[in-house]
């Protein structure tokens, strides 16, 4: 059945791109209300933003929402998969600034504080999108696609020149508490190039080596190491739960991904629901319900990764 949170959750930190300070609750919500963004600061005109494929704008960076009266909120990508991650399908978060908060860079603290203030069933039931037909998107050597499957399937494929990072592969079922026992801690991740590239350009203001893995060559920079030898790649899964979240419902398919990023997971869930006969909305029957991430999702979950 959908779920929401018992009670708020708040979240206090900075971008990670611009450096802004921001204030986020996440409150709970009613059955079928969905994922909204309220900017608390914006009071001029509309400031609610519906977590929503088609309001993404395209960033290479990030995941950014726009509404209709251009208000925005970036870097959703983490919160939305730790709620998908958690099961929670429906719920009001409100933030003071533009950019949710990076705190370690990972989905880890959303989901240990979402599972303190707990979870609680709505009585209505889930719906999901099963993927019928294969669907693809390409972007040079990028590539992203989403093939017909029981429950939720990531596949995840990276290749970097660092040796650091190098050649990473996993695939995961995402039932269950998958999400919080394998993938929520992983940290985002960048190359000290690319760091000093955008601190140039006036991005990465909030970055620190506290809440990013930063890679040199062969060497790890920030304090501590990886918390997993593959970090990267399941930081990639991680990112790719929270941008195929946006399509609106649990997602029943396998989504396979070659270098993908943020634009490319948008563009093949365009591509999806452009595609007649591509996907299927339907009412989950308790088994189906029982497959979809997060559900039943508990505090031992999250101490495997603790």
């Amino acid at each position: 059945m959908q779920a929401t949170l018992k009670s708020s959750a708040r979240f206090d930190g900075v971008g990670l791109h611009s450096g802004a300070p921001a204030r986020m609750v996440v409150h709970p919500a009613s059955a079928d209300y969905g994922i909204w963004f309220r900017r608390t600061d914006i009071t001029d005109r509309d400031a609610l933003i519906p977590a929503r494929w088609d309001y993404v704008e395209q960033t290479a960076l990030c995941t950014r929402l726009v509404n209709g009266a251009d208000v925005s909120v970036s870097t959703v990508e983490h919160v939305m998969a730790a709620l998908a991650g958690c099961g929670i399908r429906n719920a009001l978060i409100e933030i003071d600034g533009p950019e949710v908060p990076i705190l370690d860079g990972s989905a880890a603290p959303f989901v240990a504080t979402f599972i303190e203030r707990g979870i609680q069933g709505l009585g209505t039931a889930d719906r999901a999108i099963r993927i019928l037909k294969p669907v693809e998107v390409r972007r040079g050597e990028a590539v992203a696609r989403l093939d017909p499957a029981e429950t939720l399937e990531i596949d995840f494929h990276i290749d970097f020149a660092d040796r650091a990072i190098g050649r990473q592969d996993k695939v995961l079922n995402m039932a269950n508490g998958a999400f919080v026992r394998e993938l929520c801690d992983s940290r985002t991740f960048c190359r000290q190039a690319d760091v000093d590239a955008m601190r140039a350009q006036g991005l990465a203001l909030g970055g620190t080596l506290e809440n990013a893995v930063v890679v040199d060559g062969d060497r790890v920079l920030s304090p501590g190491g990886l918390r997993h030898d593959d970090e990267a790649v399941r930081h990639k899964m991680l990112d790719a739960l929270g941008d195929l979240a946006l399509a609106g419902a649990p997602i029943l398919g396998r989504y396979t991904g070659h270098r993908a990023g943020h634009a490319l997971t948008n563009e093949l869930l365009r591509q999806l629901f452009a595609t007649p006969g591509a996907w299927r909305m339907e009412v989950c029957d308790d088994t189906t319900s029982r497959r979809l991430p997060g559900v039943g999702v508990k505090a031992g979950d999250l101490r495997a990764v603790a």
